[in-house]
């Protein structure tokens, strides 16, 4: 077994590692992320995450999923991460993609899954994300 080695970011008062392997999907899990919607929602996802000052370890867009490993500040903490990202994600594809209005009630469903990486290896998590492209 690959041993790796853990990292910590700091902020003004704590020290932490809180990495996340979040997926989300558009709502009836309809084919939108695509033709240039997915390229547009990877420039959000990044935005945002600087915003909060999160880190991308790994994402993935498929039409109907996506599937995100980030790194996020406690402080802050990855609901409002992905609050943030679904949110201006939604609002921003719904105005410069009309088939995202026209498809769909609202782009998003209300849920999303999250797990803790934990003690799992990233690059397991990573590869787990990179196959998701081809499932």
């Amino acid at each position: 077994m690959a041993e790796y080695k853990i990292t910590y970011k700091t902020n003004s008062n704590i020290v932490y590692s809180c990495k996340y392997h979040v997926v989300w999907c558009p709502k009836y899990r309809r084919d939108v992320l695509v033709d240039g919607a997915d390229v547009r929602l990877r420039e959000i996802i990044q935005e945002v995450c600087r915003e909060t000052s999160s880190e991308i370890l790994e994402f993935e867009i498929m039409p109907d999923s996506v599937h995100l490993l980030v790194e996020v500040d406690p402080q802050f903490g990855i609901h409002n991460v992905i609050k943030r990202i679904k949110g201006r994600s939604s609002r921003i594809l719904r105005q410069e993609f009309r088939w995202c209005r026209t498809r769909l009630p609202s782009l998003w469903t209300n849920s999303y899954f999250v797990s803790t990486v934990g003690g799992a290896p990233l690059e397991v998590i990573k590869q787990y994300i990179e196959q998701q492209k081809s499932v």
